[in-house]
Order: C-alpha cells, then structure tokens, then sequence
C-alpha cells in the first residue's frame, strides 16, 4: 500500500520562513555522486564509514541531460535517469537504517516517475519508506484531461531552481529520500542546511557559507583527490593504492556558518589547500560573483586551513554587493542540425601524411556533391593533434610518429549532409591512401540549450510525497554486481585494515616552499596546477601556484593577449592549416574570443575565463574533448620566462 500527498504550486519569489527552528547545532553532508556516471559503490562506501552523515546529496544533472532525456521520454522511454534503480537498490537500506536521508536531482524531467520507481524498489526490499518530490511545472497543462503528465515541461526546458522546494519537502514530510528536476548543484546541498540549522533566506553570510559548502562538494572526488593525481607533477603525484581508495568528500556545517569539508578516515586520495584550490575555481566565471538562485557569492577572499589529513575549514565567503538574483536561469533546448562523423587509422611510414591526403579526398568529394559544405568539417589526427595544443607545423613529431586515427566531424543542417558525409567517409576504404583500418562512422541529431533569465515570479514549483507501507518484512537479498548476496540491513563492504590506507602517511601535497626560478624557460606545470571546466561556450581554467606569493610573478605573464595566443589552436580546423587559414583564425579569436582574468586573493590563485572558444559548447562541438577539460595541461605545458623574484619571505604561508 502506498499514501500519496501533494503540495500547493508555488513560484520562486523568495519568502522568509515562517519556523525557523533550529534542529541541530550541526549538520553533515555528504555527496554521494558528483556526476550521472559516478560509482553507486563509492556511495555506499561513504555511507558506511562516515556514521554521522544526516543527509547523502546524488548529483547527477549535466547541462543537457533534461533535453536528451524528453527526447527519451516523448519516445517512449523513462523521462528520469534509469539509474536510479540501481542506486537506490544499494543506497536505501543502510540509509533508513541510519536515519540518512537521501537527496537526488536524478527525477530530472519526471521526478514523479522516479518516486513511483523508488517506491517499487522500497517494497521490494521491505523497506517503510516516504519519498517526496520536488519539481518544476508547466501551468499550461495543469488540469489537461488529454495530458497524461500535465506537471511536465515541454521541450525539455528547465529553469535552475534554488533550496526552496527541497527545504519545504523537508518541513512538511521528512522523507527518506527527496527527488527533484533540475536544481542548481549547490542548493541541493544547501537545503538541509536550512532545514536543520534554522537559517533564512535573509542570513546571506550563512548562505553564502553553505553554497560555499555545496559548490566544494559537488563534484565528488575531484575535492579528495580524483581528477588530481599527475605523475608529471611532483606536488600532486601519488600512489595508485592511494588513488584506488578515493573517500567521497562530506562537509560539517555549524548553525553560524562555520564549514569544514572532510574524507573518510583511514581512505585514501588527498584532501588539502590544493584541492579545495582547485574545486573552488571549477566552473567559476566571476569569483565576486558567483550566481547561485539563492545567493550571489563572492568567494575572492575564500581560504582554505587544513585540520588534518582528512579535515579542512573553509573560510571567507560572503554574500556579493548585490546580494539575490532577481531572475533564473532557464535552458531551452533547440535543434541544432546533425552531427557527422567518421575515423580511421594509418600506422607506420608516412601515415600523418597519408591521413592528410584522406582528409583532402572527403573534403573535396563533398564539395562535389555539396558545395561550400567542407567549411562545415574540421579534422584532427588522434595521437597527434586531436586536442588542438599546436599546430603540426609547429612540431616534427608527425615524422617520428607509426600509429595514428584521422577524425574528422561535421556539423550539417540536413541530416542528408551528414549522411552524405558518413558516406564519402567510408569510400577511403577504396578509394583512399594505402594502409587505412578500423573506420568507423555515424551520425546523430544535435541540439543546443539556449540561455534565458526569467523573473522569478514566472517560474513554478510543487512538492508532493508517497509512502510505502510494509506490513510484512521482505528478506529477500540485494544482487550486486560481483553476485553477492546480503541482506538488507548487512555491510556488504567491511574494511579490514589491510585494505584501509593509513592517513598518517605523510603525503608531499603542500606545494612548494620557495618561489620558481626566474629568468630562464620553464614549463608552467613547474610554477603552478590547474583545473579547466565549461559552461557552455565559455572556458574557465585555474592557475593556482605552488609557491603562492609566485602569483604575483604570474600576474605579469598570464595576460589577456597570452591566453589568446595559447587557446587560438584549438580554432584549427585542420591539421595542416596554411598561413591564409591561420590569419583567418588570428583575425577571428581577436575580433570574438573575450578573455577575463580574476585574481581570487583568497588562495592567491588567477581564474581565467575564455568566451566563445569551444566550438558552440558540450552539446555540439566537434571537437573530441567537448568539455575542454584537457585544457588545463596544455595551459601548463606552455614555456614561461618568470621576472626575478623580489619578495622578503621564501616561506610557504599556509
């Protein structure tokens, strides 16, 4: 038997809350997924070993994951992520039993689908359980008879909601588990922060510091050392066994605000002033003001003071000049043609120069068929080029080179185009250069999200809940991956202490105690480490010094005309671009490329937006790296001359 209840529709005009009763002296957080392909057993790892956790958030919404999952759902698929079964089978039954209480942005564009899907698992396990949504709504088809899922917005559009809703799911049912649509990816963290602590909407220096909390965590393990191990680097190298043993990071909040963000005990990975470094710039476009739906920030004085080797405190966010959006953000999607594709590989003599003449043919058999269209394709050679970090004739590798894969990607208006393209792109097989293998091809529609604000008042929310009633105690086991069988309420991952990493070891992740030398060519990789993340077509990548007073040093190098000269490859649309192409692309990265450089004084670091450099974004580049996370090595991999060091101190300052 299940109950159901539902909420009234509400907008997100901000309303200060009418019981703002303190429940704890603090909360815990934990985040049990940083992304929709994050490890369900990393999870239950974190759940099992941090035993004060009161809330686990799964964040599992990328940019287009609401658009592609309508066009699932209108084609007769699940309108939320399928993996939510398999999370909540292993997840639910140690939660209840803790009394943790799960949050999810995994309903994406169905959350009530995923409730009557969690509510299925929960009575297959015997579990008493409530499960409340929270969700975005469509007024036009509330009370369509002929709308089968008259809540639903249409065409997959979705607006980044804040706390609200899940801060109301919390106040009025105090569920088990909470599935939401979209939500900003800090305010999933937020809420219970609300919830618990007694804030309001007008304590900005407490909700600057919990967004601070939910922005460092969101991520996952890219806080406790995944995403950061580099052999090439000494100061983040570190042993695989290390790296195997990630901790999923949690965070201990305080009712004033005060925030530490920890791993597990005796796990492995890093947690340090070198990883909050990196996580606080991931994604940051200004860091004065950083948008939340619940608060701007400004994080530029934000620092980080280890405790332990498993604890930092956070410090130094606060609420910027203006200190509230009056709009949201809202993405709607739009078609945006058909995506073309097709690779092969050469090895051995000359094969860089048989996969330039491959590359001729399809270009010029296109033209034939479709004129003007080879604009439309750009190539690169994988094992070479295919990251854009210089152009070939800049470098003599392709004559050293004997195993390499020509791509090459279009983006068409008709799929007819792409088709066209796949097409030709086969006939290499006999029609090409010697030696060619292994092509593979294909093609698929492409959509963009456009950008919008809309006024608050305009965008809508509803709460409900269901509860399972188990009358008998179902024992039947949990399968896992391995076939192991457990019940229920059983730790199916005991730690021996053979297989605990033990955290006193000293780790050398504190950077540098010296400024870098000075006056000679040195890779950027010796002065700094970075992280670079996306936001559509804008790039942001971070240079946090090892030693670092050396920001300063920095400052006079990382210049606006510098980033432009470093990033302008990544516009080639061959591998062998001719001097009249290069210009074009110089002309054009000077007249449309927009470059910002922050200082963020806090951690003594630089953050470096680039506008309008990745080939449209995520959802159609053609490039291979899509997100532009490669990036940030190829920024490092640049050769510095720094100015002589002037500074007094030769002393790391923590």
């Amino acid at each position: 038997m299940d109950i159901h209840e539902g909420g009234v529709i509400r907008n997100c005009v901000i309303k200060l809350r009418e019981d703002c009763k303190k429940r704890r002296d603090k909360v815990y957080v934990g985040c049990g997924a940083g992304f929709g392909g994050d490890r369900p057993l990393a999870a239950l790892k974190l759940l099992q070993r941090v035993k004060e956790l009161n809330y686990i958030v799964l964040e599992c919404l990328a940019e287009r994951t609401l658009a592609e999952r309508y066009q699932v759902m209108v084609s007769g698929g699940d309108g939320y992520d399928s993996r939510i079964s398999d999370w909540m089978r292993l997840l639910l039954p140690l939660a209840v039993e803790r009394g943790t209480c799960i949050i999810t942005n995994m309903g994406a564009m169905d959350p009530p689908g995923a409730q009557e899907k969690v509510i299925e698992i929960a009575t297959s396990l015997g579990l008493s359980v409530s499960v409340a949504v929270a969700h975005e709504i469509s007024l036009s088809n509330i009370g369509s008879a002929s709308h089968e899922k008259s809540y639903l917005m249409e065409g997959g559009i979705s607006t980044y909601l804040g706390a609200a809703p899940i801060v109301e799911c919390l106040e009025k049912y105090q569920p088990n588990v909470i599935i939401t649509s979209r939500v900003a990816d800090a305010a999933l963290f937020l809420a219970p922060m609300i919830y618990e602590l007694g804030w309001n909407w007008d304590n900005l220096e407490q909700l600057a510091q919990g967004s601070l909390a939910g922005h460092l965590l969101e991520c996952g393990c890219q806080l406790t050392g995944g995403y950061f191990m580099h052999p090439g680097d000494k100061s983040r190298d570190m042993s695989l066994t290390q790296l195997l043993d990630l901790s999923l990071p949690y965070a201990e909040i305080s009712s004033d605000g005060k925030v530490c963000v920890a791993k597990a005990e005796g796990s492995g990975g890093v947690l340090n002033f070198s990883t909050c470094a990196q996580q606080l710039l991931y994604e940051i476009g200004d860091p004065g003001a950083y948008v939340t739906p619940d608060v701007i920030i400004d994080i530029r004085d934000v620092s980080f003071y280890p405790l332990s080797s498993c604890k930092v405190l956070c410090a130094g966010a606060k609420p910027s000049a203006v200190s509230v959006p009056d709009k949201l953000l809202r993405l709607v999607p739009k078609d945006y043609g058909w995506k073309g594709w097709g690779e092969i590989s050469y090895g051995g003599y000359e094969c860089v120069q048989r996969a330039k003449a491959a590359e001729f043919l399809v270009r010029s058999w296109m033209e034939e068929v479709i004129p003007d269209v080879s604009g439309h394709v750009i190539s690169y050679i994988v094992g070479l080029d295919s990251l854009k970090a210089t152009g070939l004739s800049d470098s003599a590798l392709y004559r050293i080179v004997s195993d390499i894969r020509l791509r090459m990607d279009g983006l068409f208006k008709l799929k007819e185009h792409a088709v066209q393209f796949t097409t030709d792109f086969t006939a290499l097989y006999t029609n090409g250069p010697a030696g060619g293998g292994g092509i593979s091809t294909g093609h698929k529609k492409e959509i963009i999200l456009e950008k919008y604000l809309v006024k608050r008042e305009h965008v809508f929310w509803q709460t409900a809940v269901k509860h399972t009633r188990v009358m008998k105690s179902n024992k039947i086991g949990i399968g896992f991956p391995d076939g192991i069988k457990t019940s229920p309420h059983v730790s199916v991952f005991p730690f021996s202490e053979a297989s605990e990493v033990d955290s006193s070891i000293d780790v050398p992740f504190s950077g540098r105690n010296s400024p870098a030398p000075s006056g000679q060519k040195i890779p950027l990789y010796d002065v700094a480490h970075s992280r670079a993340g996306d936001k559509g077509n804008y790039l942001n990548f971070s240079i946090i010094p090892h030693f670092p007073p050396d920001v300063e040093r920095l400052k006079r190098i990382i210049t606006l005309q510098w980033v432009k000269k470093v990033v302008s490859t990544l516009l080639n649309s061959s591998s062998f671009p001719d001097t009249e192409a290069i210009n074009e692309r110089d002309k054009w990265v000077d007249e449309n490329v927009k470059v910002e450089i922050y200082e963020v004084k806090g951690i003594q670091s630089l953050n470096v937006v680039v506008r309008d450099i990745l080939d449209g974004g995520v959802n159609c580049s053609r490039r291979i790296d899509r997100h532009g996370k490669t990036i940030s090595d190829l920024i490092l991999c640049q050769q510095v001359v720094l100015p002589p060091w002037l500074g007094r101190s030769r002393t790391l300052i923590a």
